[in-house]
C-alpha cells in the first residue's frame, strides 16, 4: 500500500488569458516529489456567455517538455507551428510535444464560443529527459472513443486510462518515460484500488467529492495527495459522486532549469532557447 506523504490544497483561482479560469495544483517547489510532472492547471467548471470573439491564449512558445490538455466539458481549438491543428470536445485529450521548440495557441472552439456554455478541463506539463529535449515537435490527438475504460464492480463507476497501464488495460498516449494518467469518475459508496508502479512518483487530485484513502485519511474536493514511492496500491472509498485524477511517473533524476515556457537542464540552455525563439527557429504561426 502506498502511504500518503502529505496533502496540499490547490491555489486560489486565477485567469490564464481571457478564457481559462484555473487553480494550480503543482508548483516548482514540488518538482522533487512529482517529477516528471511540472505543472497542473485545473480549469474549474466555468460558464461563459456567448461571444463572437473566442476567448483563450494567443501565440506563445514552449520548449523542452510536453503539454497535456484534458477536456471534460466544452470545446477547444488548437493550432501549432509543427502543423498540429484540431478541436477538443468533452472527453478528448491533446498531447503536444514541444521538444526542440514550438509555437501554439489555444482558444475556445468557435461554435462553443457563439453558443456559450461550461468549460471544464486541465492542462498538465510533463518534463522530457535531457536526451529527448531536442526531439522534433509532435502532436497526439486522442479522442474519447479511443480511451479505454476499466468498469468498477457493480458498475459503480469507471477509470479512463489516458496513459500508462492498469490491470492489463493500456492507454493510447505515447510517452517518452513511464507515465500513468488515470481519470476516475465514481459513484457514491464505491470501493476500488489504483495500481501503479512501485518507485514512481504518484499523486491523486480530488476534483470532486470526498474520499477515504487507505482506510485512514479523508480527502476532499481541492485536495492533492502525494504518496511515498514505496508500494504500488492505493485503496479508495467514495462518500459521494467523485472525480479523481491520478498521475504517476518514473522520476527524471536530472537538473531542471525553467524560465517561463522553457524547461531545460541548465541556465545556459535557457539562454539558448530564448535565442532560438527570437531567431524564429520555433517556426511560424499567425
Amino acid at each position: 500500500m502506498k502511504q500518503i506523504k502529505y496533502i496540499r490544497r490547490a491555489a486560489p483561482p486565477h485567469m490564464v488569458g481571457d478564457g481559462f479560469k484555473v487553480r494550480t495544483f503543482i508548483s516548482s517547489a514540488m518538482w522533487k516529489d512529482l517529477s516528471p510532472f511540472l505543472m497542473l492547471d485545473y480549469i474549474e467548471p466555468t460558464n461563459y456567455l456567448p461571444t463572437d470573439h473566442p476567448r483563450g491564449v494567443d501565440v506563445h512558445p514552449h520548449k523542452g517538455f510536453e503539454t497535456v490538455s484534458i477536456l471534460w466539458e466544452g470545446a477547444l481549438a488548437h493550432e501549432d507551428s509543427s502543423g498540429g491543428k484540431g478541436k477538443l470536445f468533452a472527453g478528448d485529450v491533446q498531447w503536444m510535444t514541444a521538444g526542440a521548440g514550438i509555437l501554439h495557441k489555444e482558444f475556445h472552439e468557435e461554435e462553443f464560443s457563439k453558443k456559450g456554455g461550461v468549460l471544464h478541463g486541465a492542462q498538465l506539463w510533463v518534463n522530457l529527459p535531457a536526451k529527448n529535449k531536442a526531439t522534433a515537435p509532435a502532436y497526439q490527438d486522442i479522442r474519447s472513443t479511443n480511451i479505454p475504460e476499466i468498469t468498477l464492480t457493480d458498475e459503480k463507476g469507471k477509470i479512463r486510462i489516458i496513459a500508462g497501464e492498469m490491470n492489463g488495460v493500456k492507454g493510447p498516449a505515447n510517452t517518452f518515460t513511464r507515465i500513468n494518467i488515470f481519470d476516475a469518475h465514481v459513484h457514491a459508496d464505491a470501493a476500488f484500488e489504483f495500481n501503479v508502479t512501485e518507485g514512481d512518483h504518484t499523486t491523486v487530485l480530488v476534483l470532486k467529492g470526498t474520499v477515504l484513502i487507505n482506510d485512514e485519511k479523508t480527502a476532499r474536493e481541492g485536495d492533492m495527495l502525494l504518496f511515498d514511492n514505496a508500494g504500488a496500491t492505493i485503496h479508495v472509498q467514495t462518500n459521494n459522486e467523485t472525480h479523481l485524477l491520478l498521475l504517476s511517473g518514473e522520476p527524471i533524476n536530472e537538473p531542471v532549469a525553467a524560465y517561463g515556457p522553457f524547461v531545460m537542464n541548465t541556465q545556459q540552455e535557457i539562454i539558448e532557447a530564448i535565442d532560438d525563439f527570437n531567431a524564429g527557429k520555433f517556426g511560424h504561426l499567425n
